[in-house]
C-alpha cells in the first residue's frame, strides 16, 4: 500500500490520565491529574480517557475521578471518556457529565478470568444494562477488548476469538471498539491479520488500535494498522502505564512518538507536537516517573530542557 493510501486523518485518544495512571503506587493529586487534563485539552486532543468510577478498593487511585470529572475545563467537541465496570459505575459517570463510558472484556477466556473473575459472555452479559441505559442517555459508548494480540496466561489469540467478542460488543451497540495488545507482544503481520478478520464485524473505520509497547513494536505496529485503513489509536503521554497482569510489560505507546511518526507521513491529527513534549515533561515530573518518549526527549534537548 503506497503512503497516498494510508488514512489523511487520524484520532489519537489520549489515555494517559487513566490507563497511564492508575497503577502509580503512590495516590497522584486530583489537582495534578486536572491540570494533565487541561493541559491535554489546549494540545488539541479530540479524545482523553479522563478517569474509571470503579471501586477504589480495586484501583485506588481513581478514587478521585468524580472531582477530576467535575474540575476540569471542557472542551466542546473534545470527548471525555471514563471506564465504568457496572451500573453503579454508569450511574456516577452520568452525573459527571461524561461524553462516553467505556466498557471492557477480553479476546482470551484466560485473562477475563484472571482480571474480572467471570468468562468473556458473562462480561458482556454485565454490560448490557450499561449499554441500555448509555443509548438512552444519549452517551456513546465504547468497548475494549483486551489481549486481542496475546495473553500472559492462553498465550497465542487468534483473530477468529478476537472476532467473536468485537461481534458481542457491537450487538452490544458499541460506537467504537479497542483491539488491545494489552502485554505489547504484536508484531506487525499479526496486526494485519486481526484487522483484516474484522472488517467482516463493522468498517475498519469503527475500530481502534491499542498498543503497548513491550517489546519495541508499537510504532511498527501502528504503521501496519494504518496500512488496514485503522484511523484511531490510544496512546499515554510520555509512554506512562503499563500492565500488572504481566511480567515485564510496559506502558502504553508514548502519544509523543505517535504524533512524530504520523506528522512525518503528513497525516493530520490536530494536535500539537511540541506542547505534548511539554506536557510528557509535566507529567512525569509532577509524579516522579521516566519519560519513555524517545520524540519527546529528543525534543525536549533541542530547548534545553530534558
Amino acid at each position: 500500500m503506497s503512503q497516498d493510501s494510508l488514512p489523511k486523518q487520524v484520532k489519537i485518544v489520549e489515555v494517559g490520565p487513566r490507563d497511564g495512571l492508575q497503577n502509580e503506587k503512590s495516590f497522584v493529586a486530583n489537582e495534578v491529574k486536572i491540570e494533565l487534563i487541561n493541559r491535554l485539552t489546549t494540545a488539541g486532543f479530540a479524545n482523553i480517557e479522563a478517569a474509571a468510577f470503579v471501586s477504589p478498593k480495586w484501583v485506588p487511585q481513581m478514587a478521585g475521578s468524580h472531582e477530576v470529572m467535575a474540575g476540569i475545563d471542557r472542551r466542546p467537541g473534545t470527548i471525555y471518556s471514563v471506564l465504568v465496570p457496572n451500573m453503579q459505575g454508569y450511574d456516577r459517570s452520568r452525573e459527571a457529565g461524561v461524553d462516553e463510558v467505556v466498557v471492557f472484556s477480553a479476546a482470551s477466556e484466560a485473562f477475563a478470568q484472571k482480571n474480572i473473575n467471570c468468562s468473556i459472555d458473562e462480561s458482556i452479559a454485565r454490560f448490557e444494562p450499561i449499554a441500555k441505559a448509555a443509548k438512552a442517555d444519549g452517551i456513546r459508548l465504547r468497548g475494549s477488548i483486551s489481549c486481542a494480540l496475546g495473553c500472559p496466561y492462553q498465550g497465542e489469540v487468534t483473530p477468529s476469538e478476537v472476532v467473536s467478542v468485537a461481534q458481542k460488543m457491537r450487538d452490544l451497540g458499541c460506537d467504537e471498539i479497542d483491539i488491545a495488545d494489552t502485554i505489547g507482544v504484536a508484531t506487525p503481520g499479526r496486526v494485519k491479520a486481526v484487522f483484516e478478520a474484522l472488517q467482516v464485524v463493522l468498517p475498519v473505520e469503527r475500530f481502534a488500535g491499542h498498543f503497548h509497547d513491550t517489546y519495541g513494536q508499537s510504532l511498527a505496529n501502528i504503521y501496519a494498522a494504518l496500512q488496514m485503513g485503522v484511523s484511531i489509536f490510544h496512546s499515554s503521554i510520555a509512554g506512562l502505564g503499563g500492565c500488572p497482569y504481566a511480567k515485564g510489560a510496559t506502558g502504553n505507546v508514548a502519544t509523543e512518538d505517535v504524533i512524530y511518526l504520523l506528522r512525518g507521513l503528513g497525516i493530520e491529527t490536530g494536535v500539537n507536537f511540541e506542547e505534548v513534549a511539554r506536557i510528557g515533561a509535566f507529567i512525569t515530573h509532577a509524579i516522579d516517573r521516566p519519560n519513555h518518549s524517545r520524540a519527546g526527549k529528543a525534543f525536549l534537548a533541542s530547548e534545553g530542557k530534558a
